[in-house]
């Protein structure tokens, strides 16, 4: 069973120190073991707390079937494919890479969203790595995988402030439909040719760009005189050249990763192009049934980073997030759906996916992710503590699925069974061999994400791979025979739910273009409705509220971005425009009833906040470039390539930093602080934590809660409270 428990902190401390004392001699215990082996001529494994668990145990074992995507046995040695994550001050990282080649290895990628390198190691070479002080961490290259209208109706998007209504037909776009902001999708490809990403005229394709990163990293076609199309395990290779702005090598990586041409097939699998069209499909191609996505009138920019059967591998994503990185001022991306995931067993500290999410968000991009599709076992029993990476990183925006059960009424909705419920369960372990589990409060909300209809790939003369080997998704939508570029099919899942809210999201930015990312999760928090009987860790805020989010974002000051990254707005001070005030009812009507805004913000990982005053208040937690959890606060720097020839200064992102910050104001007074209303957390008692969301919300709307004087401040790295905490 799972339980919270907010212990006390003296008997915290004990234990802790029992803990850490035992851990000391479990540690000195270990050592003496590998030096004993070492004496007897037998192979030791030195533990390093900077190697992952997951890399950690092929190193104890020496086994490699189970991995066999990242590790391999090559003339009596083992190889291993790695993402190693540097400290060091150069950006080049020229000593590491010196250094992984010196030990049998090879570097296939340098990274720009992450300090990190894509590398080959022979096994026995990973602590030597290890070791070195300008390595952070090492993490296999694990496999990633996709995670496996009424739309516009049960969202709220045609209510209210978000529409009144829209319609499609050629030429006219009422209401807010994504207009400017560009939807960088992180799949299996989009479908170029298909209808539904077609502009309003029924003419030009809105997919702006069509990259394929699939072709980079370990492949070898990107190596003269090896097999085209198979990754390698070549020794004494180094692919990391600098792809500077205007560089001969930028131009040939650009050229290599192209993916916008009609004689290529740009997805196979047919995931991503349902994603899409998710977010920013147009439905008015077909009839029936419509198929209108949440922002049809978006730029949609493709970047491929899972194969022709819906996998690919953590250096790819890697690839993909520095590609929509570097390129975001320059196409206006402002929001990245990722609706892929590995399986990590990484604290988001220290796992390169979210620490290349939390540089997205730094740089202005709000990230949404899937928060993974294993709510239930294999004997279909509820399981808790079962995010995937990145949604276990505090910044992004996680999404778990709702079923609308065919329905405009969101009264009958709930939580799918299938989607994934937190907390997280990332960890790291600390040089005396103690693990520590993250425990955030995951998701963040929910939306629609069962059976829903969107468009399926055309590959050949036929349909995608999902649509083709699973006839019932295409069922009653005329079957693999369906018009070319005019396909649709159903799909199930967070990764379908995810690209909803980014669909909301380019709404919200082209209603106010001056919302941070972190600023846009509170909103849609804050409006979320929370469903009956669902509890944080299966709803997060509860449902997507277009219509209540919109409202949100069209009061607030549209220069906040600007002020912010000015550091020119100071805590506490208005976040409305000139004359606009907070509606005297907190709540939305969709398709005449009525929706009331649930008011709840999760905050600092483990925190629950709520008042007007997060609306109407600047909170510093709204900076992009600060993230904190608990007693961690760390501020990130994004440093830009300077002015060359045809090139632009602060367009294309170099690198990204991150800092501890000792001393930052958070939260402002007058917040209310929900954290003492959750009690003891039990989940036989359905309490704290797995109280209703909809009781949680109406007790501090009652008013409840504690109204914080003094805000949360990071002080020398403690901040005011530890929120709610999980006993092991």
């Amino acid at each position: 069973m799972i339980q919270f428990n907010k212990s006390a902190p003296r008997a915290h401390a004990l234990s802790t120190r029992r803990q850490r004392i035992f851990a000391a001699l479990t540690h000195t215990v270990a050592s003496l073991a590998l030096l004993l082996a070492g004496l007897l001529g037998a192979p030791a494994w030195a533990r390093s707390p900077k190697v992952s668990t997951d890399l950690d145990a092929v190193a104890s074992t020496g086994v490699t079937q189970n991995n066999s995507s990242w590790a391999t046995a090559s003339g009596g040695v083992t190889l291993v494919k790695a993402v190693v994550v540097s400290s060091s001050s150069d950006p080049e990282m020229s000593d590491l890479r010196a250094a992984v080649l010196a030990n049998g290895g090879s570097v296939f990628m340098r990274f720009y969203a992450v300090p990190a390198l894509s590398v080959m190691l022979p096994l026995d070479k990973v602590s030597v790595i290890a070791a070195r002080a300008d390595v952070s961490s090492i993490s296999p290259n694990r496999p990633t995988a996709r995670t496996a209208s009424l739309l516009e109706s049960t969202t709220g998007t045609v209510s209210g402030s978000s529409s009144s209504p829209r319609t499609y037909t050629a030429g006219t776009s009422k209401g807010y439909d994504g207009s400017g902001i560009g939807i960088a999708v992180m799949d299996s490809g989009i479908s170029l040719g298909h209808a539904a990403f077609l502009d309003s005229a029924g003419l030009l394709s809105r997919i702006a760009k069509s990259v394929n990163l699939t072709v980079t990293g370990d492949f070898a076609n990107a190596i003269t005189g090896l097999a085209s199309g198979s990754r390698i395990w070549t020794a004494g290779v180094d692919l990391s050249n600098s792809r500077q702005p205007g560089s001969v090598n930028r131009t040939i990586f650009e050229l290599m990763i192209n993916n916008n041409q009609a004689t290529k097939v740009q997805d196979a699998y047919g995931h991503g192009t349902h994603v899409a069209s998710m977010a920013a499909g147009r439905g008015a191609f077909r009839g029936s049934p419509d198929s209108t996505g949440m922002a049809p009138n978006a730029t949609l920019f493709d970047v491929k980073v899972l194969d022709a059967a819906g996998g690919g591998q953590l250096a790819d994503a890697l690839a993909g997030l520095d590609w929509v990185l570097y390129h975001a001022k320059e196409y206006n991306i402002r929001v990245l759906n990722i609706s892929l995931a590995a399986d990590s067993t990484e604290s988001y500290l220290t796992d390169p996916l979210c620490r290349a999410v939390r540089a997205a968000a730094a740089a202005g991009i709000t990230v949404v992710v899937a928060g993974g599709n294993f709510g239930k076992n294999s004997k279909g029993t509820e399981v808790y503590g079962s995010i995937s990476s990145p949604g276990n990183d505090p910044t992004v925006i996680t999404v778990g699925a709702a079923n609308p059960k065919a329905t405009v009424s969101r009264n009958d909705d709930v939580v799918n069974g299938f989607s994934s419920r937190g907390p997280t369960r990332g960890s790291y372990t600390d040089a005396l061999g103690l693990r520590h589990i993250d425990n955030l409060l995951k998701p963040d909300l929910v939306a629609p994400g069962n059976k829903m209809v969107g468009a399926a790939a055309t590959v050949g003369s036929g349909l995608d791979a999902l649509a083709t080997n699973y006839p019932t998704l295409t069922a009653g939508l005329g079957g693999n025979s369906q018009a070319a570029n005019q396909g649709l099919k159903y799909l199930s899942g967070t990764s379908v739910a995810a690209p909803v809210v980014a669909g909301a999201v380019a709404q919200m930015l082209q209603a106010n273009p001056g919302l941070t990312p972190p600023l846009i999760k509170a909103i849609l928090q804050f409006t979320a409705q929370p469903m009956a009987a669902s509890n944080l860790l299966q709803q997060g805020a509860g449902l997507l509220n277009v219509d209540g989010a919109v409202a949100i974002a069209r009061l607030l000051r549209p220069d906040l971005a600007s002020v912010i990254a000015a550091g020119s707005i100071n805590a506490g001070a208005s976040l409305l425009a000139p004359g606009s005030a907070l509606p005297n009812k907190l709540e939305s009507k969709i398709n005449g009833q009525t929706a009331a805004w649930g008011r709840l913000t999760i905050a600092g990982g483990s925190h629950l906040l709520s008042g007007t005053a997060l609306m109407s208040k600047y909170q510093p937690m709204y900076d992009p470039r600060i993230w904190w959890v608990r007693g961690t606060a760390k501020r990130l720097t994004v440093t830009y390539w300077p002015a060359a020839t045809g090139v632009a200064a602060n367009t294309f992102v170099k690198s990204v930093a991150e800092t501890p910050i000792t001393s930052q104001a958070l939260v402002t007074p007058g917040v209310v602080l929900g954290d003492l209303l959750m009690g003891i957390s039990s989940w036989s008692g359905r309490t704290g934590a797995f109280l209703p969301v909809q009781t949680l919300a109406g007790w501090l709307i009652a008013g409840s809660g504690f109204i914080m004087a003094s805000g949360i401040t990071m002080a020398e790295g403690i901040t005011m409270a530890e929120g709610i905490t999980m006993a092991e």
